[in-house]
């Protein structure tokens, strides 16, 4: 990877990849959940929550790792379903099929394994000519004739737990990495006569392993495409799948329709019959039904039914926007209730404020939140209508029904049903215009 950062720590669809490793590994109801770590254990530890951790203080291979968790299971006897954490395309099906084949048959050891057209970097599974599956040869230490083989190593295995430790202390260090292989134990289980079964992935790109960025990317699209079919089939419209961008933590409802160039993060849950898009980016907010969302951002927001935001607005976190409200072009909004029906049409900064019901606010307007030192709140009370270019210095009042005038510089409470302006009187001085333009000599020449 090139990177100082723990290889499962690098994000899929926003997501450390081992995150969805533990998901799928949670649909098993396992006993206990071990995590085997140790390049920068402290950083997967506390991304990681809910199991137990194994350390390996020298990287010594994939059967030394294993072997790390054995005073971990003393007293667990059973199946252990070892699963790489950097395989985060595997899905639950996959993982239960193979616990049910490996269960079912008795055996010793079981793979999943997957066919590919390109089996580059994976290991190979070798067959005895039964079909049994005899070993798995690395491709490091494949020859020419193992690497045409097309049937592939995920990764990813159930063992009898005594017969697994058993066998790992029998593995050496007989290969070109000098390490102890986990591969190693199919072999040394079929030479003692111990059935080894495998269960193949209905999809080939469910075993990918992420080894470098450029396959980091290509899991990275191949996730995102499964969450955007998924909802599709579940109702929702994306008008162009590769061009979206969605959070697997996402909810969206039946109807919706998402344009291109949409990021949709976190636990973002939209209502039915939206319209998210072109070109808007949703963080960690709850959107009602029927809401428009034309190239804007939200962000740990939340926004009622039959609300209209953008083009182009930006509502920052702690806003709550109410049922049939409007906030429109170039408006940013922060840690504020905009009321229900009230319109924020373009061009204006509403922070720290709480704007009543049927609220209209002018172009221009600006609540003065911010001293340098504290924030101070403003509220507009239902009904109020702000007049274009409005400066309100927080902390102050706006009464039910009152009007301010455009232009005006409000620091005062206004009462209800109140005109409130704040304007030097306009002067005209005749000909200025005139003389400037002869200073300058004639402009129409």
């Amino acid at each position: 990877m090139k990177s100082s950062r723990p290889k499962v720590l690098h994000a899929i669809c926003g997501k450390p990849m081992v995150h969805f490793v533990l998901r799928s590994v949670g649909s098993l109801h396992p006993e206990k959940t071990v995590v085997v770590v140790g390049y920068k254990a402290d950083e997967v530890i506390q991304a990681i929550g809910g199991v137990e951790f194994a350390f390996q203080e020298e990287q010594l291979g994939t059967g030394h790792a294993v072997l790390m968790t054995e005073g971990l299971l003393t007293t667990f006897d059973g199946t252990v379903a070892v699963v790489s954490g950097d395989t985060p395309l595997v899905k639950a099906k996959a993982l239960n099929d193979l616990v049910s084949v490996h269960e079912s048959s008795g055996a010793a050891a079981s793979i999943l394994t997957a066919r590919l057209k390109d089996p580059t970097g994976y290991g190979r599974i070798i067959r005895n000519p039964s079909g049994a599956v005899a070993a798995i040869i690395e491709e490091k230490d494949a020859n020419i004739e193992q690497r045409k083989i097309d049937e592939t190593n995920s990764g990813i295995y159930c063992f009898d737990k005594k017969k697994l430790f058993e066998a790992l202390r029998q593995v050496g260090l007989d290969n070109e990495q000098k390490e102890y292989y986990l591969t190693d134990v199919i072999k040394i289980l079929s030479d003692q006569g111990e059935k080894i079964m495998a269960s193949t992935a209905d999809k080939p790109e469910e075993i990918m392993g992420i080894n470098s960025r450029v396959q980091l990317a290509e899991a990275d699209k191949v996730m995102r495409r499964m969450i955007n079919e998924e909802l599709m089939l579940n109702g929702v419209t994306i008008i162009d799948p590769d061009m979206t961008f969605i959070s697997p933590d996402a909810i969206i409802g039946r109807d919706t329709v998402i344009y291109p160039m949409t990021f949709i993060d976190g636990e973002t849950s939209i209502g039915g019959d939206c319209i998210i898009g072109p070109s808007s980016h949703l963080i960690d907010c709850s959107i009602g039904n029927r809401v428009t969302i034309k190239s804007s951002i939200v962000r740990e927001s939340v926004v009622e039914d039959n609300v209209d935001l953008g083009p182009y607005c930006h509502i920052r976190p702690g806003t709550i926007v109410k049922n049939g409200a409007k906030v429109g072009g170039f408006v940013e909004v922060k840690n504020s209730e905009i009321g229900v029906g009230s319109k924020i049409p373009h061009l204006s900064y509403i922070g720290d404020a709480q704007i009543g019901d049927c609220v209209n606010i002018g172009a221009g307007t600006i609540t003065c939140n911010y001293d340098g030192i504290n924030k101070y709140k403003t509220i507009v009370e239902d009904g109020a209508f702000i007049g274009s270019d409005t400066m309100l210095v927080a902390p102050v009042r706006i009464g039910e029904g009152a009007f301010t005038g455009a232009g005006s510089v409000i620091s005062k409470d206004v009462p209800a049903d109140s005109l409130a302006i704040e304007r030097v009187e306009q002067e005209i001085i005749d000909n200025w215009a005139k003389k400037r333009h002869g200073k300058r000599g004639n402009l129409k020449d």
